[in-house]
């Protein structure tokens, strides 16, 4: 139970630290759709791990009524995870995400194939995803990554990459290089 407060104010954190229209832990903690999201989708996730698939995809569907954003039980994902504006998030049952990850509303984390191995992206540490991307099959971003906004990304991507286009290319992110403006406004190579 200790652990489970602890996450809590880990996430609250982490909300804190990413959402610069946040006022205070009590609002985000009432008021933040996407922080419900995460926290159904643990008690959905320990479901699933213990063998009640029902039960577990019953609860994700119920939040995703709730809330707008579906993740699905059996997803694996990390601490301090945000997502922001979350509405119409998808994450597929064999993403990986790791710690540090932001989401923003519109992102799909899907699947390509019906093949009932690994179909979903993983996340490295560190990554941010603007609105609407879609970053789609088995493939890996690498950490401390930044995925424009609309963005479609089919392919893995190394470390430090930046991605924006449809189909998303990958670029080494320069030193120094801000890239929290392609979350929201990215540059289209269509």
């Amino acid at each position: 139970m200790k652990r489970a407060f602890a996450r809590v104010r880990e996430d609250l954190a982490a909300a804190m630290l990413r959402d610069p229209a946040a006022r205070s832990k009590v609002e985000i903690a009432v008021l933040y759709s996407g922080l419900h999201a995460i926290w159904s989708y643990r008690l959905a996730h320990a479901l699933w791990t213990r063998g009640f698939r029902f039960l577990a995809r019953a609860l994700s569907q119920l939040t995703r009524w709730l809330t707008g954003i579906e993740i699905h039980p059996g997803a694996t994902i990390g601490r301090r995870f945000f997502i922001d504006h979350g509405m119409g998030v998808v994450i597929g049952e064999t993403a990986e995400i790791g710690d540090d990850v932001m989401l923003y509303h519109g992102v799909t984390l899907g699947g390509q194939t019906h093949d009932r191995g690994k179909r979903h992206p993983t996340l490295g540490d560190g990554v941010a995803v603007g609105a609407g991307a879609k970053i789609l099959g088995p493939i890996t971003i690498g950490a401390r990554s930044a995925v424009g906004a609309n963005a479609v990304v089919t392919k893995d991507a190394p470390e430090d990459s930046v991605l924006v286009g449809v189909p998303a290319k990958p670029r080494k992110r320069a030193a120094g290089e801000d890239t929290r403006a392609l979350l929201t406004a990215p540059e289209y190579f269509i």
